[in-house]
């Protein structure tokens, strides 16, 4: 029987863009972010929009019939632009700076174009493939042992998480079939962290069914660092008492200031106590790309888990978030779950991914990740990496030669968090309020910083000192980005202290 004849494109009836419609439209896309990436340094890197404004421009109900292109790209630029805070800016440096870069941007165009479902080889064989290569790339990058196997998730929440699972299974406590509720034979449960970890590991606690109380939180020395004495401490009184401690996990560049947990002194008590043990390096796993400082990973192989973010300090678009485990047989005993209509021919001769996480729909995020490390190469990263230590080495000097700033904590990488500290304060406030007063005077002088448009940063509190940090990480951040931001801090703390004197008189 003869095949139909093929049509035309000018023939067929598309419910789609036709492919001449989309590369007309693809154009005009690729067109504004090339335009947006050479003029990007001219947005406010804050978004000055007001809660509700966007909402107010936009209809209220979909459109019945079709839009052209024109207009909907149109309304993108004039109303969710607006609304948008820089993250590619070379001047955000609040919380984690990050970078899309480009070939990771034309990585996930590709992949969207692919449209994969990556959670069964079958359902794609080079996804899974390229993410086994990619990830074993990333690994000897880092200097991690071949016993470690990766896996991307989106996020290091989701990945501390199944760390966490696969700790919980470690443990042997049947809880996968039985669960943990209306249990008599099951003790309290119990993870350990230092009171400077990551928000998402207490989540993770309260999702594991552990509780807030299933989690203690363990001080930190002068350089907010866990303290491993008083680690082994809370471990040992806790089995005195009949709970069960089932993990430990350890922070490799802290959120508030880069710490690096002593990782040889905590592994040593997770080793004696046969303790799971996560490293938290989702910010700082990047940067031991760097031989001269992998020194500061010392410790690190001996971890159960690691997770790394690509999208933070790997100029990975968000999301990637890799989970590196070396017992990924515990982390898979966690999580398959094989229905008869998911189950394939292959067997034991391919990795489905969906058996080591939460998640059974899974983007290909390999591509773009691969796609990177391709374009710039180790010697490209090791460069980027290289010049954003320096740049916050060169800064952090720049700080303690101004006898009005102090810095707050150590610069182990390229975050810096220091506060204003006026020789002035003492005539403006009583003794007994000076640091009542400072936080007031640094949290008015981050928000007058930040109003400028030109630089964006954030906040935190060290043993409950309030600190600004500025944290460095862009692919296009260069020095005279750095000085800028700090010639803004020095302006507007002269005129912020101009305005309280005259307040105080």
């Amino acid at each position: 029987m003869q095949s139909p004849k093929r049509q035309s494109e000018n023939e067929r009836t598309y419910k789609d863009l036709s492919p001449s419609q989309f590369r007309e439209n693809a154009t005009r896309a690729i067109q504004w972010i090339s335009d947006y990436f050479g003029t990007i340094d001219q947005y406010p890197v804050l978004s000055r929009i007001r809660p509700g404004e966007i909402k107010s421009r936009l209809p209220s109900s979909p459109p019945g019939q079709p839009e052209s292109f024109e207009k909907i790209l149109s309304d993108f630029e004039n109303i969710i632009v607006p609304g948008i805070t820089h993250w590619n800016h070379p001047r955000f440096m609040a919380y984690f700076s990050i970078t899309g870069s480009g070939p990771g941007i034309i990585g996930e165009m590709l992949s969207g174009a692919l449209n994969v479902n990556a959670m069964l080889w079958k359902t794609s064989p080079a996804a899974t493939e390229l993410e086994d290569v990619v990830l074993d790339w990333l690994r000897q990058m880092v200097g991690l042992p071949a016993t470690f196997e990766g896996i991307i998730n989106d996020t290091a929440s989701v990945s501390s998480l199944c760390a966490m699972a696969a700790a919980r299974e470690a443990a042997g406590l049947d809880i996968r079939e039985k669960g943990l509720a209306g249990r008599d034979d099951l003790p309290r449960l119990r993870f350990y962290t230092s009171i400077e970890a990551h928000s998402s590991i207490e989540k993770a606690a309260i999702v594991l069914g552990l509780g807030q109380q299933g989690l203690q939180k363990i001080p930190t020395d002068n350089a907010f660092r866990m303290d491993a004495d008083v680690l082994r401490q809370r471990v040992e009184a806790d089995l005195e008492q009949g709970i069960k401690p089932i993990g430990v996990i350890a922070t490799l560049g802290t959120t508030s200031t880069t710490s690096i947990d002593p990782i040889n002194e905590i592994a040593a008590i997770c080793e004696k106590h046969a303790l799971w043990l996560h490293v938290d390096a989702a910010y700082a796993g990047a940067a031991a790309i760097l031989p001269e400082i992998r020194t500061r990973f010392s410790g690190w192989k001996k971890a159960d888990s690691i997770v790394i973010n690509p999208h933070k300090w790997l100029f990975t678009p968000i999301d990637c978030s890799v989970l590196y485990c070396r017992k990924s047989e515990i982390l898979k005993g966690a999580f398959s779950l094989v229905p008869e209509y998911l189950r394939t021919s292959e067997g034991d001769e391919v990795k489905n991914y969906m058996d080591y996480g939460v998640a059974l729909g899974r983007r290909f995020r390999a591509l773009k990740l691969w796609m990177i490390i391709r374009t710039l190469g180790i010697s490209g990263i090791t460069d980027a990496i290289r010049e954003h230590i320096s740049f916050a080495d060169r800064l952090k000097k720049l700080i303690l030669q101004n006898p009005d700033f102090e810095l707050l904590a150590p610069v182990p990488f390229s975050t810096l968090v220091f506060r204003f500290t006026p020789g002035t304060m003492s005539n403006i406030a009583e003794p007994q309020n000076v640091e009542a007063s400072l936080e007031k005077l640094n949290a008015m002088l981050l928000e007058r910083i930040n109003q400028t448009g030109k630089v964006f940063l954030s906040h935190t509190k060290l043993a409950g000192k309030f600190g600004i940090r500025i944290a460095i990480g862009n692919l296009k951040t260069r020095w005279d980005d750095i000085e800028l931001v700090w010639e803004i801090v020095q302006q507007q703390a002269r005129e912020l202290t101009l305005v309280n004197q005259a307040s105080a008189n």
